[in-house]
């Protein structure tokens, strides 16, 4: 599969950019998205816009899903008129959101069984400057064969793809993933506040630590915009990795393993996001920790 017929479902932060990659490598892509609005941009940049999701997987060889959660994927798969009522033997669909491990296992079972349709789970990290760029991580799972078939397509999207195991495997690396970054999160929060409580320029941090053992891309990222209380145009959403988090915490209570800092920080979250800040960027977990 060179050249496949591309059917992407879910245009919003992630998806657009990753869209104009897969036009730019010359791939017949067609869009659909619940905002029929958020498709003008590809659109113009040459993607076909389905009128339905039938349309869209009438069309594809492979449907590839970029959604919010997995309760979005679900329905869009699997509900009245969704992608599972189209489907047909020698398709595949890549699910590049970051969704439950198991619920992902039971949905690849589910497709596979009454569709014929093998499921790559395919989740990613580097947020909208690495899809942008095309340097995104992305980790999968599914059947060896179905990873090689797709790998040529994900390439335009990535630095590095990596087959973790079978379905559900990428979803897991996806948490693991996460409970480091929204760990890393909490602590840099922490960290800013403490340095500004004790007269320290907080802008100066990032330099200061800068190829020490303290530093990171999150840090690199979440340090001066915490300095600068700088939360406008977030690139990414408070919301999306308390979701991660609490994955994290439910995959570990279904294999008896201990997650306690990664449900600290999930709680953390929870409570800044209780307050109005779930569509906040995470760098405003700062505010959290400021004295009036």
């Amino acid at each position: 599969m060179s050249h496949p017929r591309l059917g992407f479902i879910g245009i919003g932060l992630m998806g657009d950019p990753m869209t104009r990659r897969l036009l730019a490598a010359g791939y017949d892509v067609g869009v659909w998205n619940r905002s029929p609005d958020r498709t003008a941009g590809v659109a113009a940049a040459g993607a076909r816009v389905a009128g339905s999701l039938g349309e869209l997987v009438a069309d594809a060889d492979v449907i590839l899903l970029c959604l919010a959660n997995t309760a979005v994927v679900e329905a869009v798969v699997f509900g009245e008129d969704g992608v599972a009522a189209h489907a047909r033997a020698g398709q595949r669909l890549v699910d590049l959101s970051s969704s439950d491990p198991e619920a992902t296992r039971r949905f690849a079972a589910r497709l596979a069984a009454d569709h014929g349709v093998p499921w790559v789970d395919a989740p990613v990290s580097g947020g909208v400057a690495g899809a942008e760029a095309g340097q995104l991580a992305i980790m999968c799972g599914g059947a060896a064969e179905d990873v090689a078939a797709v790998r040529p397509l994900l390439a335009p999207l990535a630095a590095r793809v990596t087959h973790m195991g079978p379905v559900g495997s990428g979803q897991v690396t996806k948490v693991c993933n996460q409970m480091i970054v929204g760990c890393q999160a909490a602590v840099i929060a922490e960290m800013v506040a403490l340095a500004e409580a004790s007269g320290v320029d907080a802008h100066r941090l990032t330099e200061a630590l800068a190829g020490g053992f303290a530093d990171s891309r999150p840090f690199r990222i979440l340090t001066p915009r915490m300095a600068a209380s700088d939360f406008a145009a977030p690139p990414w959403h408070l919301r999306t990795l308390l979701k991660d988090l609490d994955m994290a915490v439910a995959q570990s209570g279904r294999v008896t393993s201990a997650t306690p800092m990664s449900a600290l920080a999930a709680q953390l979250m929870r409570g800044h996001a209780g307050h109005g800040h779930a569509d906040a960027d995470p760098a405003s977990l700062v505010e959290a920790y400021r004295k009036p």
